[in-house]
């Protein structure tokens, strides 16, 4: 079923209303309630757990029957399930409203089946519209729905040729500040940070999140993974946050520990052996790829043995976007196929 042209209007304004709402174990959700006339009425997005759901709040703004034959634009499948508040399908139903827009399906067990239960009320329901912008919105919530574990990030910085650092293990800086500092914003975004015990005892960081000299108000929590001793004096003592340490090279059990303590999103700062690693593992879910414009040559490269044997076996990405920094390119890339994806359809 095709949308229309107020619909798909409805859907973009719904993307940029979820974004107000904050990043956490809920997902980022908006809605608009459209007239039969194709006119908004009323709007709404999902402000935390606990709080009214997009529909629920957006439906909260309107006049009893007024959304009787109105159309609902969601970003995400109304969910299908009681929890902190009642089941939105329902919600939408007992309203009135005659047909919904939605992007993405709702990949939980319990609070799937929104879709289904509207079609069953005699709802039309059209699922699809801008789907990917809805996934990359929600990307980090989706991981851990679909995948059980948190959503990972691999950043690295690298010469134009590939390199991490100089012959003589040198790194510091192969990028500009703009470059570190677009870092620093995303390590902010992040609820933990990883490096491995190579890093720790080689440069010592601090595994903060600055703005220029003073610390970012929200700190990602240090993660410290491999079987080398962190010495007592080591700058991620001094961190914020009391730092995790894992003598393991068991990553999948990592995300799990750190997804059972509430984690959903991990920056993966250390060298080319950690990077490496994930993405071996098949849990880089996000790359972000700091280019600078300078040539090192040696054999320091960003990433080393990632399981590719031949050019078959390559990991192919999907760049989403190139992205001036200063005087380098950051590449910002993820999996062409992404085990987290789900697939909807109209």
């Amino acid at each position: 079923m095709a949308v229309t042209e107020a619909e798909r209007g409805a859907m973009t304004r719904a993307l940029a209303l979820a974004a107000n709402g904050p990043r956490g174990i809920n997902p980022q959700v908006g809605a608009v309630i459209l007239s039969p006339a194709g006119e908004v009425l009323a709007e709404g997005w999902h402000r935390g757990a606990g709080t009214p759901h997009a529909e629920v709040d957006a439906l909260s703004k309107l006049a009893p029957g007024q959304a009787a034959g109105a159309t609902a634009v969601v970003t995400l499948e109304p969910c299908n399930h009681t929890g902190r508040t009642g089941p939105c399908a329902q919600a939408l139903i007992d309203a009135g409203v005659s047909r919904v827009v939605y992007a993405v399906d709702d990949p939980g067990d319990a609070s799937s089946g929104g879709g289904d239960r509207l079609r069953a009320a005699g709802v039309e329901v059209v699922a699809g519209e801008q789907a990917d912008a809805s996934r990359h919105l929600i990307a980090d919530w989706l991981t851990v729905q679909r995948l059980n574990r948190p959503h990972v990030t691999v950043k690295w910085a690298q010469s134009l040729d590939g390199r991490a650092a100089a012959s003589d293990g040198s790194s510091q800086w192969i990028t500009g500040p703009e470059a570190r500092a677009d870092v620093h914003r995303r390590r902010a975004e992040a609820d933990a940070i990883v490096v491995g015990t190579g890093t720790v005892l080689a440069d010592d960081p601090a595994l903060t999140a600055r703005d220029g000299q003073a610390l970012y108000a929200r700190q990602p929590i240090p993660v410290v993974i491999g079987s080398r001793p962190t010495p007592p004096g080591a700058a991620v003592h001094r961190h914020p946050h009391a730092p995790l340490f894992y003598d393991t090279r068991d990553l999948t059990a990592v995300l799990a520990d750190l997804r059972d303590r509430g984690v959903q999103r991990v920056f993966i700062e250390g060298g080319p052996t950690i990077a490496s690693a994930f993405v071996a593992a098949g849990c880089a879910d996000t790359v972000l790829a700091y280019i600078a414009p300078v040539l090192l040559g040696g054999d320091r490269l960003a990433l080393t043995d990632i399981g590719v044997s031949s050019i078959g076996d390559a990991v192919r990405l999907q760049v989403d976007e190139w992205l001036p920094v200063g005087v380098d390119l950051l590449a910002i890339a993820r999996p062409a196929t992404d085990p987290a994806a789900g697939k909807e359809g109209s």
